[in-house]
């Protein structure tokens, strides 16, 4: 069916919310949902489709992130789309991302497409239909929607955008200053002359300082432990001769792309094959731009080995410059207590604060939280195991994006928007209307993992979902969060009839 279908249909004791009928149905009007519409667009262009999203405004996390300061901490050349030059600095500002988004969306006239505060709450898959059928309640009139559709494709990204993560500690009832989450940030808020104290030290305390530190009387950042730092300028060096060169954008964007996919291929590489070669490095890159005297194995050396979380970005070393000039500090301890006026730390040192700004994460949100059934039976989400990171063992007819977390989210949105776009065809060759990632004969009795090794990665707000989470086998298909030197030669070569995805 290409043309959008609406009907109200009636049931005992009422009458049905209203339903529409599309091809495709994307969840999430981010990087990912919009990146999704426009291969849809691209290869698909009779196939009807609708994007919802349950905030009112594209853009996902650039739209409810809005603390100051709040940039991306990939470069935008590979952040950005492969079919979209990017013709900013390789770090750009929230605001600058999302009116990038608003160009690729005038490009592709994807407005018509999108519905915002349209909040999935619900979607349950039919065999004998052969399709979706997804509760939406409009969150600007309280109407109950339904929607059917042949092909469901999560982009809702993995953050809870409505409970940012927020710990409880002994006597926060007590400060009499002011207590804020970025996630949550007040648009009043005036730092002017203030004393100011970030609890935490990954990307988010390490923008937010910088922003601050010019405006407040003075910002603390206080961590438990510390966190690797990468301090590359604001536009790389390529991009500033091309551009002088007159090169073509789409030339630019594309080489530069290249330049910043191999130098975090070889970072990623480090970190697997030499790590302490890679940790000597981030450590050496940083003593030049510090304070002289300053303690960087207590503040700064981390207890992990590089990239089991994610390096922080701070272009042109922007959160040492604060340091520098005196305008922050770092202190590295535990939370024993907060006070009336400020944070009592394990050592007995007092930190007077104004505001305490809690840079504490977020947590992950699977899938949405929708609530999944196949054929009347609930899902259990970490009873499943994942197909490349793509699909979910014995849900039909659905895929998710879920981008990387060492390099830009966005180059996977387009990896796996390929993948998915081949599936589709590969459907209508087969004249297939149901396709279902399941376990073969060789798969009995494969090891199952957690969604995310330890090991390889163990961010908080991810260990502290792990419980929630899908999980992952032992071998391909049923693997994912693959480096992208792999995956950029795997995915593009993947065989959809190896017998992991049944036909029907």
């Amino acid at each position: 069916m290409t043309a959008t279908e609406q009907r109200t249909l009636p049931e005992q004791g009422g009458q049905a919310p209203p339903r529409e009928h599309v091809d495709v149905l994307v969840v999430g009007a981010g990087v990912s949902g919009i990146g999704a519409a426009h291969h849809l667009r691209e290869r698909f262009p009779d196939r009807s489709f609708v994007l919802l999203d349950a905030q009112d405004a594209r853009g996902g996390t650039w739209w409810t992130h809005r603390y100051p300061g709040v940039r991306s901490d990939s470069d935008l050349f590979t952040y950005g789309y492969r079919h979209k030059p990017w013709r900013g600095p390789s770090i750009a500002a929230g605001g600058e991302i999302l009116a990038y988004l608003d160009e690729v969306i005038a490009e592709d006239d994807l407005a018509p497409h999108i519905r915002y505060l349209h909040k999935v709450t619900a979607a349950s898959w039919s065999t004998g239909d052969r399709r979706w059928t997804v509760q939406v309640t409009r969150l600007d009139t309280g109407q109950e929607l339904q929607f059917t559709t042949d092909f469901l494709w999560m982009c809702q990204g993995y953050y809870n955008h409505a409970e940012p993560h927020q710990p409880r500690w002994e006597g926060m009832e007590r400060f009499a200053g002011r207590v804020v989450h970025p996630q949550d940030w007040p648009e009043d808020l005036d730092l002017t002359g203030t004393r100011v104290v970030v609890i935490g030290s990954g990307s988010t305390a390490a923008t937010l300082i910088p922003a601050i530190a010019q405006q407040a009387e003075h910002v603390t950042m206080l961590q438990r432990s510390p966190s690797y730092f990468l301090a590359p300028p604001l536009t790389h060096e390529l991009a500033v001769t091309l551009r002088q060169l007159d090169i073509p954008e789409d030339w630019t964007h594309e080489i530069l792309r290249r330049a910043y996919t191999a130098q975090f291929n070889e970072l990623a590489r480090l970190a697997h094959e030499a790590p302490d070669e890679l940790h000597t490095f981030l450590m050496e890159s940083m003593r030049p731009l510090l304070p002289e005297g300053f303690d960087v194995e207590k503040h700064l050396t981390p207890r992990y080995r590089p990239w089991q979380q994610r390096i922080a970005i701070v272009p042109e070393g922007d959160l040492f410059a604060a340091l520098r000039e005196g305008k922050a500090s770092i202190v590295t301890d535990t939370i024993d207590t907060f006070t009336e006026t400020g944070i009592r730390v394990g050592s007995g040192e007092e930190l007077e604060a104004d505001v305490v700004v809690t840079a504490t994460g977020f947590d992950l949100s699977v899938f949405g939280d929708v609530a999944f059934t196949v054929d009347g039976e609930a899902v259990h989400f970490p009873e499943r195991v994942t197909w490349r990171g793509i699909m979910i063992s014995g849900i039909p007819n659905m895929a998710y994006v879920f981008g990387y977390f060492r390099h830009s989210w966005t180059l996977r949105v387009d990896l796996v928007s390929d993948l998915v776009i081949r599936l589709m065809e590969t459907m209508q060759l087969k004249d297939a209307t149901m396709v279902v990632p399941t376990l073969r004969d060789e798969d009995a009795g494969m090891q199952v993992r957690p969604w995310s090794d330890p090991e390889d990665f163990n961010a908080g707000y991810v260990m502290r979902s792990q419980h929630v989470l899908f999980k992952q086998g032992d071998r391909e298909p049923w693997i994912h969060m693959l480096e992208h030197a792999a995956e950029m030669e795997i995915l593009p070569k993947v065989d959809l009839d190896d017998g992991s995805l049944v036909y029907r």
